[in-house]
């Protein structure tokens, strides 16, 4: 589970990255992942799966591809509440087979539809939020999403070599006024990273709206994040001028903001 949102009712929706073997592909060493939501009504100790709310378009697998961990899918995602409560807007990783397509993307959800949402989420393509459909067989087929920042040398090409931006996090910076977005940029098909790298906006609800990614730290590791450090109001999604900085789930650096 990658990101958690919590409703007045006190209630807790999670969104989670799945990982199912690429069984298409002959391989179930690889991974094809896709997106599921749960619901919590008793703060996190039991969940209710309401069902996968993302997926790749069929036939976007890269069976031939040398990646390490994926042979397509999406995963590797967070998640942002407007302030108005109006739509929850995930930022999300894509891996299909086309390069176009690679990259951090964005879906919405009307946060109404936050109890059902399977069929409700809709994908930004070159400026339009796109509904999935649903195929003669009853499953929900996705469109693909165009990437913030589209990859210079995108995984599947059988290079070993890669330039593809992934695994956002987002908080609210009380600082800035504005959203941050940290991104890791992975530079082979091992997700070896070339470094950590920062993007901001004054919104979350137009991915075109986003500065391009700045790189704050050479190398680096897997899951950079914020944490806040304000008693009772700090958080992952909520930050000032300075914060705890993490990699992997462990913090050894401060990071602070200046306009």
């Amino acid at each position: 589970m990658e990101a958690i949102v919590a409703a007045d009712d006190c209630a807790w929706y999670g969104f989670y990255h799945h990982e199912r073997p690429a069984d298409l592909c002959g391989r179930n060493d690889r991974q094809l992942p896709n997106i599921g939501a749960v619901r919590s009504r008793d703060h996190g100790a039991t969940w209710d799966d309401l069902g996968i709310v993302i997926d790749a378009p069929p036939g976007t697998e890269a069976c031939d591809s040398t990646n390490r961990f994926v042979f397509g899918g999406v995963g590797d995602l967070t998640a942002v509440l407007d302030p108005t409560s109006t739509d929850l807007y995930l930022y999300f990783s894509q891996y299909t087979r086309d390069g176009a397509s690679q990259g951090v993307a964005v879906a919405r959800l009307a946060w109404a539809d936050r109890d059902e949402p399977v069929g409700k989420v809709t994908i930004w393509n070159d400026g339009a939020w796109l509904s999935p459909l649903m195929s003669e067989t009853g499953e929900w087929i996705y469109p693909a999403a165009t990437p913030l920042v589209r990859a210079t040398r995108p995984f599947h090409d059988r290079s070993d070599a890669a330039d593809v931006f992934w695994g956002p996090s987002i908080h609210w910076n009380t600082y800035l006024e504005q959203y941050v977005m940290l991104l890791n940029r992975a530079k082979d098909d091992r997700f070896a990273e070339d470094g950590i790298y920062v993007s901001f906006s004054p919104t979350a609800s137009d991915p075109r709206a986003w500065s391009t990614p700045v790189k704050i730290l050479n190398g680096g590791e897997w899951y950079p994040q914020v944490i806040g450090m304000e008693t009772g109001s700090g958080t992952d999604r909520l930050a000032g001028k300075r914060a705890r900085f993490f990699m992997t789930g462990r913090s050894d650096r401060y990071i602070e903001f200046e306009r």
